[in-house]
């Protein structure tokens, strides 16, 4: 069965037991998979209940033009969530012109 709480009602149902059934000091399950996006160059998937969150990171042997010749390195990390990711369907970012929902970059 599943319970359905109204916007801004804490996830603890009754004073000993969470919605599914976890005990208010209980941890989720946690599985990691390694290795899980076969071209990658690394990757993981990761669980914490019934949250899953894949990784995946891409080597390229460049960086942007005003880091050329400055020996450092360049990261980019993104990410985005899928229309089902949450209780309520969001629509997919490309549908509103955005390709990334975020995108962090730093200097390393």
């Amino acid at each position: 069965m599943i319970e359905y709480l109204p916007a801004g009602n804490s996830p603890v149902k009754g004073e000993n037991m969470r919605v599914g059934g976890r005990n208010p000091d209980s941890m989720r399950e946690i599985k990691i998979e390694l290795d899980s996006i076969k071209h990658a160059e690394g990757s993981v998937l990761i669980g914490v209940g019934d949250t899953r969150v894949m990784c995946t990171c891409s080597i390229e042997e460049k960086v942007p033009p005003f880091l050329n010749n400055m020996n450092q390195g360049w990261v980019t990390a993104e990410y985005g969530m899928l229309p089902r990711s949450t209780t309520v369907r969001s629509p997919r970012e490309a549908a509103r012109g955005k390709h990334r929902a975020a995108r962090l970059r730093s200097s390393v």
